[in-house]
C-alpha cells in the first residue's frame, strides 16, 4: 500500500517520487503512443521516414530561418511590449489612447488576417519588401500586444505596501526599481513570457502565408513533391518542440532562481 502511494500520489510536501514520476511518465507516453499507434492502423496507414533523408539540408535551412524568425521576434516584441506597458499608463491621453486602441485590436483580431493587412497593404504602401524583416515586424507586432498586458497586469499586481516600505528605508527611485520591482517582475512575468515566447516560435509558421521560407513552408513544399502527409508533420512537430521545450526548462530554472515571497 505504502508502495502503491509512493509511486502512484503526489506526497504530502506536494512533491512526487522520483521514481514514481518516471514510472508515470513512461504510462502516460506509452498511452499516446498507442493510442496513435492504433490510430494509425485504423486507416490503414504505414510510416516511412527514409525519404526525408533526402531533404535533409532544405529541412536544415528552414529550421534555420525558423530559429533566426523567433529570436528577431522575441526581441522586438519585448521592446514593443515594455514601451506598450508604460504607454497605456502614460499621462498623456494621445498616447495612452493609441497603445490601448493597439492593443485591443491586435488582441481581437487573428494573426492570420494581421499578416495579410500589414504585408500586403500596409508593407506595400511604404515599400517593404523583404519578406523576413516584415514576418519579424508583423509576429513582434502580434505578440508585443500580448506581452503589453502581461507586463502591465504584473506592475499592478505588485502590492502598494512594499513601495511604501522602500521609500520609508529611505530608497531613491531608482533603488526601489533595482532591489523592489523589478526582481518581483521578472518572477511574476516568467511564467505567462515562457508561454508567449514559445506562441512566437510556433506562430511563426503563419509567415508561410507570405511565402517566407521557414520551416513549416519547407516542409509544405516536402509534402507537395511526396505526399507523404503524416511523416512530414510529424516531423515537423518533433522539430517545434526541439525549439519550445528547451524554452520552458530555462524558465523553470529561472522561475526558481527568481522567487520572491511577500
Amino acid at each position: 500500500m505504502k508502495l502503491r502511494r509512493k509511486l502512484f500520489f503526489v506526497q504530502e510536501n506536494g512533491k512526487a517520487n522520483r521514481l514514481g514520476a518516471c514510472l508515470n511518465f513512461v504510462l502516460v507516453m506509452g498511452l499516446f503512443v498507442a493510442v496513435f499507434w492504433l490510430s494509425l492502423g485504423a486507416i490503414n496507414v504505414h510510416l516511412e521516414f527514409g525519404f526525408l533523408g533526402r531533404f535533409w539540408l532544405r529541412i536544415w535551412d528552414g529550421f534555420w530561418m525558423t530559429i533566426e524568425i523567433s529570436a528577431a521576434s522575441l526581441i522586438l516584441s519585448l521592446l514593443i511590449g515594455i514601451l506598450s506597458a508604460a504607454g497605456c499608463g502614460s499621462p498623456l491621453l494621445f498616447v495612452r489612447y493609441f497603445f490601448r486602441i493597439y492593443v485591443k485590436f491586435i488582441r481581437g483580431t487573428p494573426l492570420i488576417m494581421q499578416i495579410y493587412l500589414f504585408f500586403y497593404i500596409v508593407g506595400t504602401a511604404w515599400g517593404v519588401e523583404n519578406r523576413f524583416a516584415a514576418g519579424v515586424i508583423i509576429l513582434s507586432t502580434f505578440e508585443g500586444a500580448y506581452i503589453s498586458e502581461i507586463i502591465r497586469g504584473s506592475l499592478l499586481s505588485l502590492e502598494e505596501s512594499q513601495l511604501e516600505a522602500a521609500r520609508a528605508v529611505g530608497f531613491t527611485r531608482r533603488q526601489t526599481l533595482r532591489y523592489v520591482i523589478l526582481p518581483q517582475l521578472v518572477a511574476r512575468t516568467l511564467p505567462a513570457l515562457t508561454g508567449q515566447f514559445a506562441s512566437i516560435i510556433k506562430d511563426s509558421s503563419l509567415l508561410s502565408m507570405i511565402a517566407v521560407i521557414e520551416l513549416t513552408q519547407t516542409i509544405r513544399e516536402i509534402t507537395a513533391v511526396n505526399f507523404r502527409m503524416f511523416e512530414c508533420y510529424l516531423l515537423l512537430g518533433m522539430l517545434y518542440l526541439c525549439l519550445t521545450l528547451p524554452i520552458s526548462f530555462v524558465s523553470k530554472w529561472l522561475e526558481r532562481r527568481f522567487q520572491y515571497e511577500n
